[in-house]
């Protein structure tokens, strides 16, 4: 009965009464700004973009308000009108932060549940949770307060397991925090902190309880005191060993419990505040110059913990990884810490970060497990494919979320590619949901009646947020193709002919209306680039069609069309020698930047492509992590999550690429080695990764006179045509049972 209501008409009548703007005509003039489409914004983004604003209206409320308060690094940063983070907030909707979106998660291989520890040393340990900061208090009235600091000493340690130490001193007090995630004697997964403190006599530490996050305000109701810790809102605990000399709670309305250890009249029981801002702090006296060490624990929620043998530690998680080997430490650390992340955020489903983006994309899992599969972890990913199914809906469509068109394009591409890389056949499972994801693809393509440009294309949607509002995009097409062709291929591997034909023929028919599509654009309008769609003028959202080159390879290295696309994106789409994407993300891209680096390499331009890969080095967190999107004044993240798994996962993939890459029959070895890596006359290694022909260790080395190439390899058949191509040395080819190539000087 409901959907007979005249909704618009009572929606509409509502809003002359009050006096405001119609909601309704709003919505229709901004979706006049996107091609018609079934799907206008996806519920899921609409939903998540809710839940984060929301928490930012209690950011407006909490925050500006009391800024005595001890804060989190990001407001210290963004409230402060002498710094670049500085945000005013006069007409702000909500107060979130956009400056400082940086964190690192430390965790358990297999366990969904990722404690974190922001840029200062604050340590979130539940999802979405409460944290815990560390402080000294003097008692002649100076502190030590890491958020307040201008730097701090912090770095990821990656063996033998994850865990970030951050440093923070002044004025002769020193905090040591270290931050990580183990196992207990029964099994049980806890977020731990050590906290090392030294100080002056008098001085106190204070291991405080926070009604915040990285994100923002996160309510905490009632703190009580137990005989080892804390007890938060009746459910979690926090044990400190030892158990803490005192302890006092504060409600909202008193203030921050900050304010009690100097002034004092702070509860020493159990408080309840309604505002949900209750604080409290464990003391612990220090001597002078004495260590007093402390360690905080909070049992995590863990499904692996009731299934034994679900449990892998990070020495066995490790095992396997493709190791690199070059003489430049921070980009060999840099690569540990991005495999990492990868096996960190793949405990069953693949994840695209351990906060803001806990939560299954097919785009991003694809591409994540694109670099697992490059690494070595190649029972992870297929644990991770062996779920995709259950996201398939009857029509066919992979969903992840609504009105995006790549997904079932990308599934097709990434189960081609593992069984290319493993030479094994696709679970017989798997095989109706790749027949039921092609024949998707054929229904939901356009006719022939849709017109010139877009015939035979899939239809407007809203695709990858960086590149605008709904429409035709290459990128979901490109996505197709290279699916079909890979359904097609494994299809006919397994003997399924009459499946590999309707794919081929879906494939063929598609291919060729991508191309009348851009054959018929306009000169004039593109330059002779691959605009984001065919109506599209030249923007930011030209970085989309850039993946029928890299990774696809669906256009030969050094395409006209896809250079001409690069050099319009370098020309007007780059800050501080990366890619910016004035689009969403308003800032710069690493994985997009590290994309163009890719398609660069693959056209023989290594000169051109180090440039940018340097850049992404820089910008870096400490711990070896990137943001989605990078301030390009603080440096700090200013969209996405704090740890982004697909620019960790872009990052191995340039790392292999220098040492090999796929082309057709071939692997073109060594292509982007720069030369200070060879004026060292070190060893250079990458491997062993996995090859559509085996698993294959690549070794440039030291020789009389120059350098040599040696592959290792494991060929499951004939092996490939291996072709060095090491800059400054002439191409040659490599012989494929092992022995060493000697290279020749010259220009390439």
């Amino acid at each position: 009965m409901l959907r007979w209501l005249p909704w618009r008409w009572i929606v509409r009548r509502a809003a002359r009464a009050y006096g405001v703007i119609d909601p309704l005509r709003v919505m229709a003039r901004m979706r006049r700004f996107s091609q018609p489409s079934e799907i206008a914004e996806p519920l899921e983004l609409l939903r998540a973009g809710i839940i984060f604003h929301a928490r930012g209206l209690v950011n407006t409320k909490a925050i500006q308000h009391n800024l005595d308060w001890v804060w989190p690094y990001w407001v210290v940063r963004q409230f402060d009108p002498a710094d670049p983070s500085f945000i005013p907030r006069a007409f702000s909707f909500s107060h979130v932060n956009l400056t400082h979106r940086n964190w690192t998660a430390v965790g358990l291989p297999g366990c969904s549940q990722y404690p974190l520890v922001d840029p200062r040393g604050l340590f979130t340990p539940l999802y979405d949770g409460w944290s815990i900061d560390c402080w000294i208090v003097g008692a002649d009235g100076g502190e030590l307060l890491p958020s307040h600091l201008a730097t701090v000493d912090q770095r990821l340690h990656v063996r033998p397991a994850p865990r970030v130490e951050t440093v923070a001193s002044a004025d002769g007090r020193r905090l040591v925090l270290n931050a990580w995630a183990q196992r207990d004697v029964r099994g049980r997964a806890l977020a731990v902190l050590e906290v090392q403190a030294s100080g002056h006599a008098g001085d106190r530490l204070a291991i405080s309880i926070r009604p915040y996050n990285p994100e923002g305000i996160q309510f905490i109701d009632r703190l009580a005191p137990l005989a080892d810790g804390i007890a938060v809102n009746d459910e979690d605990r926090v044990s400190l060993d030892p158990a803490p000399e005192r302890l006092l709670f504060d409600t909202y309305e008193q203030g921050d419990v900050h304010r009690a250890l100097h002034n004092g009249g702070a509860a020493d029981t159990a408080v309840h505040c309604a505002t949900g801002m209750a604080t409290g702090a464990a003391l612990y006296a220090l001597e002078d110059g004495a260590e007093r060490r402390v360690r905080a624990s909070v049992p995590l929620p863990d499904r692996a913990a009731r299934a034994r043998e679900a449990r892998v530690d990070w020495k066995r998680a490790h095992a396997g990884t493709a190791r690199l080997q070059i003489p430049d430490p921070g980009l060999s650390f840099l690569y540990d810490a991005a495999c990492t992340t990868l096996v960190l955020l793949a405990p069953g489903e693949i994840y695209p970060g351990p906060y803001t983006y806990r939560r299954f994309w097919f785009r991003d899992a694809c591409l994540i497990a694109h670099a697992l599969l490059a690494t070595g972890h190649l029972e992870t990913v297929r644990a991770a494919f062996d779920r995709f199914p259950a996201h398939q809906r009857a029509s066919g469509y992979f969903q992840s979320q609504e009105g995006e068109w790549d997904s079932n394009g990308q599934v097709l591409w990434a189960w081609g590619r593992l069984a290319r890389l493993t030479g094994d056949p696709l679970p017989e499972a798997w095989y109706p949901a790749m027949r039921r994801a092609v024949g998707w693809i054929r229904r939901k393509r356009l006719g022939p009646e849709a017109g010139d440009g877009i015939a035979g294309l899939l239809p407007a949607g809203f695709s990858a947020e960086h590149l605008g509002p709904n429409d035709y995009y290459y990128w979901d097409n490109w996505w197709a193709l290279a699916g079909l062709r890979e359904a097609e291929r494994v299809f006919a591997d397994a003997g399924r002919g009459r499946d590999a034909e309707r794919a081929r023929a879906e494939a063929d028919s598609l291919e060729a209306a991508i191309r009348a599509s851009i054959d018929g654009l306009p000169r004039a309008r593109t330059g002779g680039a691959i605009p984001a769609a065919p109506w599209r003028r030249m923007d930011a959202g030209a970085i989309g069609s850039l993946v029928a080159d890299y990774p696809l390879q669906l256009t030969a290295a050094a395409d006209p069309q896809i250079m001409a696309t690069v050099e319009y994106l370098l020309a007007h789409s780059f800050h501080e020698r990366g890619f910016f994407q004035n689009m969403i993300h308003s800032g710069i891209n690493a994985y997009l930047t590290l994309d163009i680096a890719q398609t660069l390499l693959r056209a023989d331009q290594p000169h051109r492509a180090w440039p940018l890969i340097r850049a992404v080095a820089e910008w870096a967190s400490p711990t070896g992590q990137w943001p989605e999107a990078i301030h390009p004044l603080t440096g700090g993240g200013c969209m996405g999550d704090g740890q982004h798994a697909w620019a960790a996962a872009e990052w191995v993939m340039i790392m292999r690429a220098l040492f090999l890459r796929e082309e057709g029959e071939a692997l073109v070895l060594g292509s982007g080695i720069p030369g200070e890596w060879l004026q060292r006359h070190e060893p250079l290694a990458f491997g062993p990764t996995p090859t559509p022909w085996g698993p294959v260790e690549v070794r440039i080395e030291p020789a009389a006179g120059g350098h040599q190439v040696r592959v290792v390899a494991d060929w499951r058949g004939t092996a490939p045509v291996l072709e060095a191509r090491v800059p400054g040395y002439r191409p040659c080819p490599v012989p494929a049972d092992g022995w060493p190539q000697p290279l020749e000087p010259g220009v390439q």
